[in-house]
C-alpha cells in the first residue's frame, strides 16, 4: 500500500513540477493525473496493489469534501451576499456544461454512423 501511495504522490509531484516550471495553466494533480493515466495506458493497467489502494481511497473519497464544507460555514456571509452572481454563475456553467456534452455526443454519433 505504501508503494501505491507513493506512486499516486510521484506523479501528483511530477504534474506540479511540470506546470509550474513551464508556468502551464492547469493544475499540478491534474497534470500528475494525466502523466499516471498514459503510463498506466503503457503499462497495461494497474497492478493489483495500486488498484486495491486506489479502491481504498476512493472509499473515503467523502472525507475530502470536509474542508470545502468548512471553508462554506466559513464564508457564508459572503455566500449571502454574492448569492446571486453565484447562482448565476452555477446555471450557466450547468447549461454549458450541458450543451457541450450534446454536441460532443452528436458529432459522436454521426462519426460511429457515417463510419459504419
Amino acid at each position: 500500500m505504501l508503494n501505491a501511495i507513493t506512486l499516486l504522490l510521484v506523479f501528483q509531484l511530477a504534474g506540479e513540477v511540470i506546470a509550474r516550471g513551464l508556468g502551464i495553466p492547469l493544475p499540478g494533480p491534474v497534470l500528475g493525473m494525466a502523466l499516471l493515466f498514459v503510463a498506466l495506458i503503457l503499462r497495461g493497467g494497474p497492478g493489483k496493489n495500486l488498484q486495491a489502494t486506489a479502491n481504498g481511497l476512493l472509499g473515503h473519497l467523502s472525507l475530502l469534501f470536509v474542508p470545502a464544507g468548512a471553508g462554506i460555514m466559513l464564508h457564508a456571509d459572503r455566500l449571502a451576499s454574492e448569492w446571486q452572481a453565484l447562482l448565476a454563475a452555477l446555471v450557466i456553467s450547468t447549461l454549458a456544461a450541458l450543451a457541450v456534452s450534446a454536441l460532443v455526443l452528436t458529432v459522436i454519433l454521426r462519426r460511429r454512423g457515417s463510419g459504419s
